[in-house]
């Protein structure tokens, strides 16, 4: 899971990437187009950090819009409200609402050990402390889970040893009121390869947007450069997995106020891709009509030009499934085919915003970028496979 970047830099500007047109792709139209709203970007480009707001309560109320009928090319489908309460430290959290995650964040260590969560159930009872195991995605600033506890009624955490500024979110993404959204009627592709748009694990656009109605952080579009991947450290065999990507999205949108998820896309176990950084609808997703990229927000300091593709899971100690596998390359051939570059090369990143740069592999993977135990043990020894299959080598 993405951690959020700690550089104070105040949240000003914006980052994203790269080249070569595209063919159209059957994408939900937004009320707000693209053109309009990229003259607002710059931290996020430079790659620089946004520094955190404390964790919102939200029933994802901003503004934006969901659709009561279906366009031209759609069908209206029904998905939940996401909703969230947040909480700081140890003291036992209630919600008014049955919590299917609780996303923790702390500081002061990488480490998980020697923290805990326990549940409590409709009727009040106490579960047995659980350790919350091993942080797989962290950096050298503090550690982040995202935590499935099956519709519990509250929950009281203990911090990790060595660690400061616990804070929490217990966030509901399926039992919310209902709200319509226009879904694509037909298969989404990149490049050939299939997709779920963002209606179609049902992004709520209007956690895009803060109150008064301003895009949280407007699209900025950038050359692509380099592609990393990414492991989201959350549960192996996901049961609901566009419930955990709506959760991510919640955390990295209003937690972290990066004002979207901040992958450009996600690959469940059964190998479905997700469409991640809300990118506009007149380009291959995640980019805009030149083929430029959409800066995301996946890597603190590296984000203009680099595409980051998060695989659901916890890959510390096994690899991903053969379908998620699969999905992974197919998609990478694809992104470095359009952009034509070589997926074994080597290449020196350079920050479109501040000029700083970075030797590292065409395909890398997080922790090649920062102090990060992402993409997990096990997808980091595949890389180099991964290299290899994309380019038709291996």
């Amino acid at each position: 899971m993405t951690v959020p970047p700690t550089n104070p830099t105040p949240p000003s500007s914006s980052s994203a990437s790269s080249s070569s047109s595209a063919p159209a792709s059957h994408r939900a139209r937004s009320r707000v187009t693209r053109r309009g709203l990229i003259g607002a970007a710059g931290a996020v480009a430079a790659g620089a950090a946004l520094t955190p707001v404390v964790m919102a309560n939200t029933t994802s109320d901003a503004a934006g819009s969901d659709t009561t009928d279906a366009e031209p090319g759609t069908t209206s489908e029904t998905f939940p409200k996401t909703r969230a309460k947040e909480a700081t430290g140890e003291a036992p959290v209630e919600a008014a609402f049955p919590i299917g995650y609780v996303g923790v964040r702390w500081a002061g260590t990488r480490e998980a050990t020697g923290g805990g969560i326990r549940l409590t159930d409709a009727d009040g009872g106490k579960g047995a402390w659980k350790s919350l195991g091993g942080n797989g995605c962290s950096d050298s600033n503090g550690g982040a889970l995202l935590i499935p506890v099956d519709r519990a009624a509250g929950y009281e955490l203990k911090a990790p040893d060595g660690a400061t500024g616990l804070r929490s979110l217990a966030i509901d993404t399926t039992q919310g009121p209902s709200r319509k959204v226009a879904v694509p009627a037909d298969t989404t592709r990149v490049r050939g390869v299939a997709y779920l748009s963002r209606a179609a694990w049902g992004a709520d656009e209007k956690l895009r947007f803060k109150p008064d109605g301003t895009e949280n952080t407007p699209t900025a579009y950038f050359p692509f450069q380099t592609l990393t991947v990414h492991h989201t450290a959350t549960a192996n065999d996901d049961p609901d997995p566009a419930a955990t990507v709506r959760a991510i999205y919640q955390l990295h949108a209003i937690t972290n106020d990066w004002g979207d998820i901040g992958y450009h896309f996600l690959i469940d176990d059964k190998g479905n891709v997700y469409e991640g950084r809300y990118s506009g609808d007149d380009g291959v997703a995640a980019h805009d009509a030149d083929g430029k990229l959409v800066t995301a927000f996946h890597v603190g300091g590296f984000n203009s030009g680099n595409l980051g593709i998060a695989l659901l899971g916890n890959l510390m100690e096994q690899g991903p499934t053969d379908a998620a596998r699969t999905s992974l390359t197919s998609l990478v051939r694809a992104l470095t085919r359009f952009h034509g570059v070589d997926p074994q090369a080597q290449v020196t990143y350079t920050n479109p915003i501040n000029g700083t740069t970075k030797d590292v592999n065409e395909i890398s993977g997080h922790r090649d970028w920062l102090s990060t135990e992402c993409p997990g043990d096990v997808m980091y020894g595949e890389l180099a496979k991964l290299r290899k299959a994309a380019a038709g080598t291996g």
